[in-house]
């Protein structure tokens, strides 16, 4: 289900940033959000997510963008520095969230609609 929202995508020159928020509201404890990468006519693949203990980036974005979330304004952000034009595309935030108080538990699946990024000069 859609419960998510991207904002903050434009369009940007190579070297400039912009960050991205995914605002998810109140009523939900995810353990897992990521931020999906989809570049025109491509397949989605994931760049960044973060957990209560642990953050991972695709390589590609390695020292340039930065994950974060923040449960007080409840959103997500990507921060994304030194853009290039491969990091054009779609973004998409994702989250999971456990339901259940015993075994066994289900996962509930979020999606955003995206938030276009473009990179050109």
């Amino acid at each position: 289900q859609r419960q998510l929202v991207e904002s903050g995508g434009g369009l940007v020159q190579p070297g400039e940033s912009l960050k991205l928020s995914c605002f998810f509201g109140t009523g939900h404890d995810f353990y897992f959000m990521a931020w999906y990468h989809q570049p025109p006519g491509k397949q989605s693949e994931r760049v960044a997510s973060i957990t209560a203990t642990d953050t991972n980036y695709q390589d590609s974005v390695k020292g340039r963008f930065t994950i974060s979330r923040d449960d007080v304004k409840t959103t997500m952000y990507l921060q994304m520095n030194n853009l290039k034009p491969e990091d054009t595309g779609t973004y998409y935030c994702y989250a999971v969230e456990l339901k259940g108080s015993s075994a066994p538990f289900t996962n509930s699946e979020f999606w955003g609609l995206g938030t276009q990024v473009t990179v050109s000069s």
